[in-house]
Formats: C-alpha cells, sequence, structure tokens
C-alpha cells in the first residue's frame, strides 16, 4: 500500500466514522414497531429500550460571544428514540448545564432531564 492509498482509507473512514445510524424497527409483517409504555409525568421518561450509540454531532460556528453549546441527546418519542439537536445558548450566571442523560435502573431506562443547575 502507498502513501496515497493510506490517505484514501483514513480520509474514507473520517467520512463515515460520523454516520449513526438508527434503524426503525419493524417486525416481520413489515409493520412498524411501537413500544407500549405505562403513563409516565411528561417530565420522566421510562423506557425498556436502550438509546442508541451517541450521535456525533457539528458545532455550528459560535453565534454570539460567550454562547454556550448544549450537546443534543436522544430523546424519546412515539414509541421510539428520536435525536434531538444541540443548540445555542445564553449561559445562565451561576448555573452550570446538566447534560440529559440515560441511566439503566432494575432493567429499564431512564432518561434523566438536562438543565440549568446552581452551583
Amino acid at each position: 500500500m502507498n502513501i496515497r492509498e493510506v490517505s484514501l482509507a483514513a480520509v474514507s473512514a473520517l467520512a463515515v466514522s460520523g454516520c449513526v445510524v438508527a434503524p426503525y424497527p419493524y417486525r416481520y409483517d413489515r409493520q412498524p414497531v411501537y413500544y407500549q409504555q405505562q403513563e409516565q409525568p411528561a417530565d420522566e421518561v421510562v423506557v425498556d429500550v436502550p438509546p442508541p450509540a451517541p450521535y456525533v454531532e457539528v458545532v455550528p460556528a459560535i453565534p454570539f460571544l460567550g454562547a454556550v453549546w448544549l450537546g443534543g441527546y436522544w430523546g424519546w418519542s412515539g414509541g421510539r428514540h428520536e435525536w434531538v439537536g444541540g443548540r445555542w445558548e445564553q449561559p445562565r450566571q451561576g448555573y452550570g448545564w446538566r447534560q440529559h442523560a440515560w441511566v439503566q435502573q432494575g432493567g429499564r431506562w431512564h432518561l434523566r432531564q438536562g438543565g440549568w443547575e446552581r452551583r
């Protein structure tokens, strides 16, 4: 392998490394699968399905001086995981951002909501 082939392979690997595919679940009859979950408070999400691998976001240019990037996360909507993209936001004096996170407890997955927390 020469240097050109190695370089091409490295660039190709980088190009596809940011791609994450979250397949839509289907039954054998090709009908969409919607996971049934118990009624929960609007701010609490508990599901039986683990979240997909983290999605690699391209962070756009900072829109204003001092802006804080709030990274995206896998949310839950319509019976499946759905990517919620990150965003720039004005920082809050005396607060820090807690990222959304999925935590496994008792064999189920709980979405711990993100938000601003006092330091």
